[in-house]
């Protein structure tokens, strides 16, 4: 839904970018200068941007670890395979980047060639924990490819100043490649997102029924704007669409008088289909 009202409204203002070119030829004196002024602007924006994503690439060349079948194999292997799975044509550059103690990873696409960037903090949780983690975090990042989502951003890009229009499609996005990543590697998947919450060494303490009640015992205007201009959806809500269930107020009242259930306490799944309906049949 949201990528086709962010289409539509791209298409619209396409078009007035489009009569304004075609006004700008009859403009004359201050005119003239305003529409001068404008167009610098715009190439101004498109070159920055341009030269902002090459030094970003430039800088994984030559500063991060490239995966290949002699580096980190293991870990390419995961790539290679997943990649097949999702029916790509070909496999993306993943490269290993220290990240100074940040727990991310990214896409990219830089003149038709895809990129996974792995901060190194990931892959030490992957070896010191559970690889099943690092490989849900691939899938998940292998689905803005499989989805083309920089492609559409890049297209869909003027709509992108409407408010809170672009942050919604990203949250979308996000859920979208969350249920790729659980296609692929389904026991990773809420480790990986609690591991995003609190951290590569604690994140098997978690209580996963108490994280989820902060959505009723940590509500209010802040939490909802918060999200509501963010990227990325609350980590409890990305989990709930795994089986942790959201649990109400009387149902928290209740849970009080039994025992509380650890991180490793199964919860419902939802059905295999609802994952893999972004997979090639």
């Amino acid at each position: 839904m949201y990528f086709y009202i962010r289409l539509f409204t791209s298409l619209g203002l396409y078009y007035l970018f489009v009569k304004l070119i075609m006004l700008s030829f009859k403009a004359t004196g201050p005119q003239l200068a305003t529409v001068s002024m404008l167009y610098f602007y715009a190439i101004f924006i498109i070159l920055f941007l341009f030269f902002r994503f090459g030094i970003l690439i430039g800088h994984l060349k030559g500063n991060a670890i490239k995966l290949s079948k002699n580096q980190f194999p293991d870990i390419f292997q995961v790539v290679a395979k997943q990649a097949e799975m999702l029916g790509l044509s070909r496999v993306p550059s993943v490269y290993i980047l220290q990240s100074g103690g940040v727990l991310n990873a990214f896409a990219a696409r830089f003149f038709g060639r895809n990129y996974i960037v792995l901060y190194s903090e990931f892959v030490e949780t992957a070896y010191e924990q559970d690889k099943a983690i690092l490989e849900f975090i691939i899938g998940h990042e292998l689905g803005h490819i499989k989805r083309n989502h920089m492609l559409k951003n890049l297209l869909l890009f003027p709509s992108y100043f409407i408010p809170f229009l672009g942050a919604a499609y990203s949250r979308a996005c996000e859920y979208t490649c969350d249920n790729i990543g659980h296609a692929l590697c389904p026991s990773g998947a809420k480790g990986g997102l609690l591991v995003l919450a609190s951290g590569k060494t604690i994140y098997k303490k978690v209580n996963l029924n108490e994280f989820m009640k902060q959505d009723y015992s940590e509500d209010g205007f802040w939490k909802w704007f918060a999200e509501k201009v963010a990227s990325h959806p609350n980590l409890t809500k990305r989990l709930a669409a795994f089986g942790a269930e959201k649990q109400s107020p009387v149902a928290m009242s209740r849970a009080s008088l039994l025992e509380q259930p650890t991180f490793e306490t199964p919860v419902v799944e939802k059905k295999e289909e609802d994952y893999n309906r972004y997979m090639p049949h």
